[in-house]
């Protein structure tokens, strides 16, 4: 019998951490995270994760595994995520999986593509490109090449614009046709995935709050604490929505004013892209958080 699971996800802001933490506690479970940015040791605020308090309530997997200058992935993700829900389902307790990375929940529910291996000398040779020209030619490039990947990845995305761009010149294929071509079908959970939706005026408004509070709560302060932990700021974590905008404040280049404002609205730009992906989904059972509170609850105590 396959491992029975839900899935918590939908955009940033929109309130996944407040909805799995209620159902946890409801059905005796805990927390695996699958947000890409909460795997990373010191990086708190910036990232949305769940408080001390929270934490204690219900036990939490893959939060404050890796320091921001270590490398983490979409493959290693779902091999720590398989352990995890393993090991609450050898507990004989409930697995809520919860976040809005929707690269990483495909690799856990239904398998990865990883192509070919990486290949230093193209990977320097994009490199190059990106020193002597910009980031947005390579961007400009690949959506021309493979726009059905291309819409998926911000043009700031230094490494997957990359990483398609390589498998495109090993290969001559673009990634897109790759990922046709693997189908994703591989099946180990038993899954109910529980989308949470928002009208999008209040999505946006919770998202501006939400980058406030995180200025008065002393990000500028936490990535200054990155910068003198020795973390350069161009490590990916840091170039992330958010963090960027803090680097560039230190750096002198932005007034804090300026920075939350760009903040604002690249966070609503990945809201987008976020529910762009996850409308592709035809398993998942959309729910307004807090309006059909009642109705998530009883989905995923029938599912479970």
């Amino acid at each position: 019998m396959r491992p029975k699971i839900v899935i918590i996800l939908g955009a940033t802001a929109v309130g996944k951490s407040a909805v799995a933490l209620r159902l946890a506690e409801h059905v005796n479970g805990e927390i695996v995270n699958a947000d890409s940015q909460q795997v990373y040791r010191h990086m708190d605020i910036g990232t949305g994760k769940p408080s001390k308090a929270d934490r204690e309530r219900v036990r939490h997997h893959l939060i404050d595994i890796v320091a921001p200058n270590e490398e983490f992935n979409a493959a290693l993700f779902r091999r720590l995520a398989t352990d995890s829900i393993g090991q609450i389902h050898a507990r004989e307790r409930k697995v809520i999986v919860c976040g809005g990375t929707g690269l990483y929940l495909r690799a856990l529910t239904h398998g990865l593509f990883e192509g070919p291996g990486q290949d230093p000398d193209v990977r320097n040779a994009l490199e190059q490109e990106i020193a002597n020209s910009s980031l947005a030619v390579l961007y400009q490039r690949l959506e021309k090449i493979d726009p059905t990947v291309g819409a998926t990845i911000h043009r700031n995305d230094r490494q997957r614009i990359i990483r398609a761009l390589e498998v495109y010149q090993l290969t001559g294929r673009p990634l897109s046709e790759w990922h046709k071509e693997h189908g994703f079908q591989e099946d180990p959970f038993d899954i109910l995935k529980i989308g949470l939706l928002r009208e999008r005026t209040e999505l946006y408004d919770l998202i501006n709050l939400r980058s406030e509070r995180m200025i008065r709560d002393g990000f500028l302060e936490e990535v200054r604490g990155l910068v003198a932990r020795g973390f350069d700021l161009a490590l990916k974590p840091l170039r992330s929505v958010g963090y960027r905008q803090m680097g560039q404040v230190l750096r002198g280049l932005q007034r804090v004013e300026d920075a939350l404002e760009e903040m604002k609205q690249e966070t609503r730009h990945l809201a987008k892209r976020q529910l762009t992906w996850f409308r592709r989904d035809e398993e998942i059972h959309w729910y307004h958080p807090e309006k059909q509170r009642r109705e998530i609850l009883q989905s995923a105590e029938t599912f479970l």
